[in-house]
């Protein structure tokens, strides 16, 4: 199981990436798991989950997009539930079944499409498909969460009776609001509702005059509200009629409720999957953002990530409508250490940060924006010390703490750790912080760990040249303007140009000099020659960038030339063909007319059979004549090719048939729809649609527009609803 600490997630900020999937989760569980996302501990759970993200993101790219996944949290339902004799109400019921319709619908189609989603569909597999918590509810619940008439007969009675009683409150309220208004007793408003009850609104000073039970008055004491007499009977009546339906209804759900019990296991697991898709799709959200995909994880120990970009800086510089300059990063056996050297801000935590965030989101299931060549391994653990390391609840100093960092890392450090160091040795005295810096990467490359490090220190710079297994690398400057290029070139150290970036920002020259007088000699010459290298380093990185560029141009001139040379020669061949071709037709046109001349002068005959037998002669002697050996040679070649031609039309046939039946197969495996009146439809050996009309026993009326055909509901095939 890979090692993370609470620190290295800090400083590869993770909880960024999480807090970022987590806000394209669309369900309430999916966001509380995708906040808790952590590293898998082996490598076949983290592959299935990988491979889920990576086909998820595909089905943004194809047309067979994946359903909706989205559903009420019922966790608190589903505890209620579990309690014997308990019950849930209406709304809760609906939830379940479209938590289970949504759950089916998923299953149907992971399984129609599992060539394109094999992953998902694994994961699908493992849930249970059913009808039965839906044809529960739905005997009892309608569409819109009402309880039917008929889910009991009990039910259907009361209801009846309450309609009756209904109509019978309604007519005589009328009959009291006619007479009451007639005499003058009711104010302008005339009726009103108080506690859910209609009322007359009888003017003050006839109130003793309405035979009724007064429920209220207006806020002046002018109104007062009175339930005639007549309807009260009959409010009564209805009241004790609703609290029989509720009664009823209780009971109903009460007895739904132990029909559903036995299934909350799998209403848990419908949860459980419906979550785990959601997660799923907000890292596939994500990765579509970002560009990501699924680089190669290899059994070698090699980490390469081409042209890799730091995520949360990349979304914020696009945001910003900024460019991200992405890195080429390369670890191996043969080169596990590297240590980037070079003035500040010119990128080099950020690249540091790159390699430690894209090999922890891997290794979390999340697809990383790098080049589809890039290619890693998995570690074991990630060590990383970076940024402000001074420890506040524990009164350490930044090298203390530093100091503590590194005793940890020298306890965990092993062959499959990835350690990153930002700043390495800093904090104390350069000569004797330096030393120890140098001594613990001694450490780590015996231990044949792979590792970045960030320095400014000469004597770790000339370590990482010394070890064989161990290479410098540094950011790109500009050598005119000491500007970062934001690239990262391996095999050669940085210089920090601190006397060149300060006379840049204005430091006197002779303030300048004074400083270099201060220090030895053997340090300013190698920082120089550093600064110089890294100077003609720049220089060739932009002549090489132009010699590819014109090497580019070349290729693509040379490969015009080259067609139109060939187009030429084929011209050249053709002419060439058809002046041989005229030259033969004028000659033989010459000798003929030469033929004809002599006849027209001397008739004779002989002479002029002669001639043209001696001219077709000579023609025929050109024409190169077949032998009955290579006559027998075509012959056999002919036969061969037909053979041969005969066996592939065979092969050819075989696997239509073979494709036919597997197709047959398929049909009869798809679940049946049941067709209704309205339905587009074909035969299934036909390709006209048309419209189911009417369905009379297992025979339906398709409309065609033009003609209509009476057919077995068999021989139909589904296309479109209604």
């Amino acid at each position: 199981m890979i090692s993370i600490t609470k620190k290295t997630l800090q400083d590869l900020e993770f909880d960024t990436i999480l807090q970022t999937i987590s806000d394209r989760c669309v369900t309430e569980i999916g966001k509380l798991k995708a906040g808790s996302i952590i590293p898998f501990a082996d490598k076949e759970t983290l592959m299935d989950a990988l491979l889920q993200t990576s086909e998820y993101l595909s089905s943004f790219t194809n047309n067979n997009a994946i359903p909706n996944h989205g559903f009420d949290n019922l966790t608190n339902d589903f505890k209620l539930l579990a309690i014997e004799d308990s019950f849930l109400e209406v709304g809760s019921f609906r939830k379940i079944a479209t938590l289970s319709e949504t759950v089916n619908t998923l299953l149907l189609f992971f399984k129609k499409f599992h060539d394109y989603y094999p992953k998902l569909n694994e994961r699908a597999i493992q849930i249970e498909y059913t009808k039965i918590i839906i044809q529960k509810v739905d005997e009892i619940i309608d569409k819109y969460g009402e309880i039917k008439d008929n889910a009991s007969v009990e039910l259907a009675h009361i209801r009846r009776e309450i309609n009756l009683v209904r109509g019978k409150v309604n007519q005589s309220f009328g009959q009291a609001l006619s007479q009451y208004n007639s005499l003058g007793y009711l104010d302008e408003i005339r009726e009103t509702i108080v506690e859910n009850r209609r009322v007359l609104a009888v003017l003050a000073m006839y109130r003793r005059k309405v035979k009724g039970s007064i429920l209220g008055s207006s806020k002046t004491g002018s109104i007062a509200y009175i339930e005639p007499e007549a309807t009260l009977r009959y409010s009564r009546e209805l009241n004790n009629l609703e609290y029989e339906e509720r009664e009823e209804i209780t009971r109903i759900l009460k007895k739904l409720s132990n029909q559903i019990r036995p299934y909350i296991e799998l209403l848990y697991q419908y949860q459980d999957f419906l979550s785990d898709v959601d997660v799923v799709s907000a890292k596939a959200k994500y990765a579509y953002k970002i560009n990501a995909l699924l680089p190669a994880i290899t059994d070698e120990k090699e980490l390469y990530f081409r042209e890799a970009f730091h995520p949360i800086l990349f979304l914020s510089n696009l945001e910003k409508k900024e460019t991200t300059f992405p890195q080429t990063i390369s670890l191996k056996n043969d080169s596990r250490i590297i240590v980037i050297s070079g003035p500040n801000a010119g990128g080099k935590t950020i690249s540091l940060k790159t390699v430690g965030l894209l090999q922890l989101m891997l290794q979390c299931g999340i697809l990383i924006p790098v080049h589809e060549r890039s290619k890693t391994f998995l570690f074991d653990r990630i060590l990383t010390d970076i940024g402000d390391n001074q420890s506040i609840e524990n009164h350490l100093s930044t090298y203390s703490y530093r100091l503590k960092n590194m005793n940890y890392f020298l306890k965990k450090c092993n062959a499959k750790t990835l350690f990153l160091i930002d700043e390495f040795g800093t904090g104390s005295d350069p000569e004797l912080g330096g030393a120890l810096a140098e001594v613990f990467l001694e450490e780590f490359y015996h231990r044949e760990a792979f590792g970045i490090i960030t320095t400014h220190y000469s004597n770790l710079k000339m370590l990482a040249n010394e070890l064989p297994f161990a290479s410098n690398a540094n950011m790109l400057f500009d050598e005119k303007s000491l500007e970062p290029m934001y690239k990262l070139i391996l095999g050669q150290a940085g210089s920090s140009f601190t006397f060149e970036v300060a006379q840049k920002n204005g430091i006197p020259f002779g303030l300048i000099n004074r400083a270099k007088k201060k220090i030895e000699n053997g340090k300013i010459r190698f920082d120089k020659t550093i600064a110089t290298l890294q100077k003609e380093r720049s220089k060739l990185e932009k002549t090489s960038l132009n010699l590819k560029e014109e090497e580019i141009k070349a290729r693509e001139e040379s490969r015009k030339m080259e067609s139109i040379n060939s187009k030429i020669q084929e011209k050249l061949e053709r002419y060439q063909e058809l002046y041989d071709a005229n030259q033969r037709l004028i000659y033989m046109g010459q000798k003929l007319d030469d033929i004809s001349e002599k006849y027209f002068n001397k008739k004779d005959k002989k002479v002029l059979i002669g001639e043209f037998l001696k001219m077709v002669e000579i023609e025929n002697s050109k024409r190169k004549k077949a032998t009955p050996k290579e006559k027998k040679e075509k012959e056999i070649i002919q036969k061969k090719v037909i053979e041969e031609v005969k066996v592939k039309v065979e092969e050819i046939r075989k696997e239509k048939k073979e494709k036919k039946i597997k197709a047959q197969k398929l049909e009869a495996e798809k679940p049946k729809v049941i067709l209704k009146v309205g339905d587009r439809v074909r035969m299934l050996d036909g390709k006209s649609i048309g419209t189911i009309d009417k369905i009379e026993k297992n025979k339906a009326v398709v409309n065609y527009g033009i003609f209509t055909s009476k057919v077995s509901l068999e021989e139909l095939e589904y296309v479109q609803a209604k």
